[in-house]
């Protein structure tokens, strides 16, 4: 019996360096935002004409997707006859929590004091807008390091 060889799956060695960093880089100098503002009017504009592509397309942005799935037929005509209302629990579920663990959701003014201090910090840790860099291509600037 003749042994086979088993084929090599790979070929060639993997000395790229491009990262989807750079490719981003390259797409953030080359479209400016006025060229974007192009697009989205002529999407804008085909989808008033009715394209069905560019309204699917302004919807992704816009909307975005569901993030659920809508319920079947049979299993909304079962909550029916139960008497069970999803939307009425989803939104009667924070006065529940509050009615049963008053403790957890009373207000002790710890929320504005944590913003006030956050309010404080944020101009020391965000560069004007003049000396903003693109964000694919800054470098880090090591101050972060010494915090």
């Amino acid at each position: 019996m003749v042994k086979r060889r088993k084929p090599d799956l790979i070929h060639g060695t993997a000395s790229h360096t491009r990262t989807e960093g750079s490719y981003m880089a390259t797409l953030l100098d080359t479209v400016t935002l006025e060229d974007w503002r192009g697009v989205v009017t002529s999407a804008l504009q085909r989808a008033k004409n009715g394209d069905a592509q560019a309204r699917h397309w302004l919807g992704q942005y816009l909307i975005g997707k569901p993030e659920g799935r809508a319920p079947t037929p049979l299993t909304i005509v079962v909550q029916q006859l139960n008497g069970v209302d999803p939307v009425v629990n989803r939104l009667a579920k924070q006065a529940f929590e509050n009615e049963i663990y008053p403790h957890l959701n009373k207000k002790d003014g710890r929320e504005g004091q944590i913003r006030a201090l956050l309010m404080a910090e944020l101009p020391s840790r965000i560069k004007p807008d003049e000396s903003l860099e693109n964000p694919a291509t800054a470098q880090p600037s090591g101050d972060s390091a010494a915090d």
